[in-house]
């Protein structure tokens, strides 16, 4: 009678340790889940700049007042602390916000493109004013005729992260910078006053946003890790 009295106390100890060492490890698992699935929901996306950067989008329609230059200011600081190769910080800026620079060089623009029945379609749009997206301020971007495009698109992107995240609108365009490095503009491209052995390589819109464009697809099967 004692020993089966013993047996059954002995089995009793061994199943409450049992079901201590689950609960312990079903709590550990639970636990491991919470944090696996924290991860997967706390992807960053709360931090500021990160939601500056998923927010931002080239806009195309600004309203006519000029971005203040104390806002410049901050925009263009951002860009000349981007890294460049051996600190060489090959690039060169100019802004502009004066109208009669802008509209001046559009009526070049816009007397080359009248020239062509396809491109004319552009510059006869009603909402066409000028031939920066109708920005109020445009920012030019100049690099070594012997190098540092890369080093001029880390700038460029601190700048337009930086616009973005003062509540400002960016659109970074190419085709003004080659119209502004064609014979009709020379004037123009010879006012913004590169060195000689700079080039212009960019052109980017600012101002205060008047459409809120939805993001473009982004195709992540483009990224890969490697094992």
């Amino acid at each position: 009678m004692k020993k089966l009295i013993f047996s059954l106390l002995a089995a009793s100890l061994i199943m409450a340790s049992c079901q201590n060492k689950q609960t312990n490890n079903a709590s550990e698992v639970a636990a491991g889940n919470e944090t696996v699935a924290a991860t997967t929901v706390d992807t960053g996306l709360d931090n500021p700049v990160i939601q500056t950067i998923m927010s931002r989008h080239s806009v195309r329609a600004y309203k006519p007042e000029p971005v203040s230059r104390d806002k410049m200011d901050v925009i263009l600081k951002c860009g000349i602390n981007a890294p460049s190769g051996n600190n060489n910080q090959p690039w060169e800026v100019r802004v502009v916000d004066n109208p009669e620079f802008i509209y001046g060089v559009t009526k070049i623009f816009v007397d080359e493109m009248m020239k062509n029945p396809q491109r004319a379609k552009r510059v006869q749009d009603p909402n066409f004013k000028n031939m920066f997206n109708n920005a109020p301020t445009v920012i030019f971007v100049a690099g070594k005729k012997d190098g540092g495009q890369y080093d001029c698109g880390l700038l460029t992107e601190n700048m337009l992260i930086a616009a973005q995240s003062m509540g400002l609108a960016t659109c970074c365009m190419g085709s003004p910078a080659g119209f502004m490095k064609s014979p009709p503009a020379k004037e123009y491209l010879d006012k913004l006053g590169f060195s000689a052995d700079y080039e212009l390589i960019v052109t980017i819109a600012v101002g205060t946003p008047d459409e809120t464009p939805a993001a473009s697809p982004r195709d992540a099967s483009k990224v890969k890790y490697v094992e």
